[in-house]
């Protein structure tokens, strides 16, 4: 008998027909002889309804009470497949994320998985139970709902994985894996049969939308290999483990595009030790993600510091920022938006020289112009306009031979 955890996203479980598909599913999986966890999402459009709904009452709702009406949106999703199953004869229960023992830190709306105790979950799976949790929420040690940030039913499904030591983690979505690039930007972009941890881990940073990228760093620490694949057929998906020695002869493994960034720019920068610890200390306080970083060469003894966020951080990175702006000395800080970050990834690139020099004829080439350049041992990332970002993606695309044949 195997242990097996399946996720479903919020287009997997987008209505009640979708729903009662995946019921079938589930069942049919518990009736081969397996044990069965499922994790959920939200319904298609429901936390975006909840958002909404939640501005219309205030214009900057408080963080706690966000988390505990978003946690309503899974709620919601685990009761219906519940019951979906039981109509199909099957034994289910569903349970929150506090109730499967999921504890959090106190970091409301970007909560951090601090241990999970499933007992509970054990329990109900002995009794003959399929066991339907929700997804991307826990609670603190002392009783506060959180949740886990966008995506975030990725990463309770890779923990409750890691905690019951289940034998196959399944994260069943509206694709049928992870592609070369976004199938709806370069249509003939092609399915990876198997990725590295540092492959998918960049890729999903980057803007790939199949995973979230804690989801994945959380997957590597605790080595939890698992299968990104659809709901809506039976096709084989994408594995996703450590790397093996075959993986290295692809050089280029795909091309990511992220749509949703943001500049923001400290102009006027005093040129003396200290100030840049200064300014990343209070992005890093705001508890803001940071992505590239450019620092211009000195001129009259002052510079400009760039860097980028989500653009969803931009306004809140400028308001936190104008305090420290006054205090050193700086001329202004301003964010712009319109930009997308394009990026290569594949760990091929560890042994193979030239990536660089290609990429960047291929949008010289295309009359692309580069903002910022960013680069990791296994990717390299540049900001262009947010214009230019489909042009770039197909064009990169081409010129490395990832399309699909």
């Amino acid at each position: 008998m195997a242990l097996i955890v399946q996720k479903y996203g919020g287009t997997s479980v987008g209505n009640p027909e979708r729903i009662k598909n995946v019921a079938q599913r589930v069942l049919a999986t518990q009736q081969a002889g397996n044990q069965v966890v499922v994790v959920v999402s939200a319904m298609s459009g429901v936390t975006d309804s909840l958002i909404k709904l939640a501005k219309e009452v205030h214009a900057e709702p408080p963080e706690r009470e966000m988390d505990v009406l978003l946690a309503t949106g899974e709620q919601t999703t685990i009761a219906l497949l519940a019951m979906a199953l039981q109509g199909l004869g099957a034994k289910a229960a569903s349970l929150t994320g506090a109730q499967a023992g999921i504890v959090t830190d106190g970091l409301h709306t970007k909560a951090k998985i601090a241990n999970i105790t499933p007992k509970r979950v054990h329990e109900l799976l002995d009794s003959g139970h399929a066991v339907i949790i929700a997804g991307f929420q826990g609670e603190t040690p002392e009783g506060h709902i959180t949740t886990l940030g966008r995506g975030g039913s990725d990463l309770s499904a890779i923990a409750i994985a890691a905690a019951v030591k289940a034998d196959v983690c399944q994260i069943y979505t509206d694709v049928d894996g992870v592609y070369t690039a976004d199938p709806r930007i370069i249509p003939d972009a092609k399915k990876i049969l198997e990725i590295s941890y540092d492959e998918m881990l960049e890729m999903a940073a980057l803007g790939s939308k199949v995973m979230q990228a804690r989801s994945v760093e959380f997957a590597k620490k605790f080595n939890v290999v698992f299968e990104v694949r659809s709901s809506f057929n039976n096709n084989p998906g994408t594995i996703v483990k450590a790397e093996t020695q075959k993986m290295e002869d692809v050089v280029i493994r795909g091309v990511a595009v992220d749509k949703k960034q943001a500049k923001v720019t400290i102009a006027g920068v005093p040129d003396k030790p200290g100030i840049a610890a200064k300014v990343f200390k209070t992005i890093a306080d705001a508890h803001i993600n940071i992505d590239v970083i450019v620092q211009n060469v000195s001129a009259n003894g002052t510079t400009d510091i760039s860097f980028t966020v989500g653009d969803t951080d931009a306004a809140k990175s400028v308001k936190v920022l104008q305090p420290v702006v006054k205090d050193i000395g700086a001329r202004e800080v301003t964010a712009t938006g319109e930009i997308a970050k394009l990026s290569v990834v594949g760990i091929g690139m560890r042994s193979h020289p030239g990536v660089a020099a290609k990429m960047f004829e291929t949008l010289a080439g295309n009359s692309i112009n580069i903002g910022m350049i960013s680069t990791s041992e296994i990717k390299i990332s540049v900001i262009i306009a947010l214009a230019d970002a489909e042009k770039a993606a197909r064009a990169i695309h081409d010129a490395f031979g990832l399309a699909g044949k």
